[in-house]
C-alpha cells in the first residue's frame, strides 16, 4: 500500500495489520541506491571479491596474482611515503602535451577538413594509411629522429592520440542536420554564424567522443613509451617492479593507471554536460 491509501484507510477510521504498514522512506530510498550500485557496478564487486577470495584460500598463485589488500597496501605506502609522486607528475606530463597538442590540431583540423569537402578528398587517403599504421611500430623512427629523451616519447603518445580526435571531429561536423543550415542561411545568418552556431555546437558531441577516447590512448600509449629508455614514470614503475618480482606494488602502478584513466573520463564526461547540456 501507498502512504495516500494508508492515510486514507486511517482517516475512516479502518485499522491496518502491522504487514500494512510502509517501510520507512530512509530505508526505502537506502534500498533504491544499493540497488542502482549493484546493477551498474555488480559484476566490478564480484570481480574484486573473487580475485580475493581466489588469492586468498590458495585457488590462484597468490605470488603472481597477489590479494587486493596486499595491492592496496602497496599503493598506500607508494603514496603515502612520495616513492611515486615524481612518477605520477612526469606521466601526467608526458600525456598530457601529448593530449593538448593533439586537440589543439585535430580539433580546428578536423573542423576544416568536415566542412571543406575538396581538402577532405586530399587528405583522407594520407590520413587513412597514418591511422592504419601502429604507433607502435613508429616508435623506433620517432627514437631515431628524436632521441630516446622525453621529445620521442610526448611525440608517440600524440600521434596515437592526434586520429581518434581528428576523426570524430569530422564526423561530426559532417552528421550536422543539413536543414538546421539551410533553416539558418534563411534567416540571413552569414557563414561565422553558421559555424559558431550550428555546426560547432552539432559537433561538440562527436568531439567529445574522440576526446574521450584519445584520453585513454594517451595512457596506454604512456605505458610502452615509459618502458622504453625512462627511469621515471609510472609505466617504468610497472617494468621496474616486474624485473624485482614486486608483483604487489607492480599491479599498484597498474591499478594507479587505471585511476587517472577514470579520472580523466570523468572530467571530461562533466565538461561534456556542461557545454552539451541542450543534448
Amino acid at each position: 500500500m501507498s502512504y495516500e491509501d494508508i492515510h486514507h484507510a486511517r482517516a475512516y477510521g479502518f485499522r491496518l495489520s502491522p504487514d500494512a504498514e510502509p517501510a520507512p522512506r530512509w530505508l526505502s530510498n537506502a534500498t533504491g541506491v544499493i540497488a542502482q550500485v549493484l546493477a551498474r557496478y555488480g559484476l566490478v564487486i564480484a570481480f574484486l571479491v573473487l580475485w580475493q577470495a581466489a588469492s586468498t584460500l590458495g585457488w590462484v598463485n597468490a605470488s603472481i596474482f597477489p590479494p587486493l589488500d596486499q595491492i592496496l597496501g602497496a599503493l598506500w605506502n607508494a603514496i603515502a611515503s612520495g616513492a611515486f609522486a615524481d612518477d605520477i607528475a612526469i606521466s601526467l606530463q608526458r600525456s598530457g602535451i601529448a593530449f593538448v597538442a593533439a586537440v589543439g590540431l585535430g580539433v580546428p583540423l578536423g573542423l576544416f577538413m568536415g566542412q571543406v569537402r575538396a581538402v577532405e578528398q586530399a587528405l583522407d587517403p594520407l590520413l587513412q594509411f597514418f591511422r592504419q599504421t601502429s604507433a607502435l611500430a613508429l616508435y623506433p623512427v620517432f627514437i631515431l629522429l628524436l632521441g630516446l629523451g622525453e621529445s620521442s616519447k610526448v611525440f608517440v603518445i600524440f600521434w596515437a592520440t592526434l586520429f581518434p580526435i581528428l576523426l570524430s571531429t569530422i564526423g561530426g561536423v559532417k552528421e550536422v542536420d543539413r536543414k538546421l543550415i539551410e533553416m539558418a542561411r534563411t534567416y540571413g545568418a552569414g557563414s561565422l554564424q553558421i559555424f559558431s552556431r550550428v555546426v560547432l555546437p552539432a559537433s561538440m558531441p562527436a568531439i567529445f567522443v574522440g576526446l574521450r577516447l584519445s584520453a585513454t590512448t594517451a595512457l596506454l600509449l604512456l605505458i610502452a613509451a615509459e618502458m622504453i629508455g625512462a627511469n621515471k614514470g609510472i609505466g617504468f614503475q610497472v617494468m621496474n617492479a616486474q624485473y624485482n618480482f614486486q608483483i604487489p606494488l607492480m599491479f599498484a602502478a597498474i591499478l594507479l593507471l587505471a585511476l587517472l584513466g577514470l579520472a580523466a573520463n570523468a572530467a571530461l564526461v562533466f565538461l561534456q554536460r556542461r557545454l552539451c547540456r541542450w543534448a
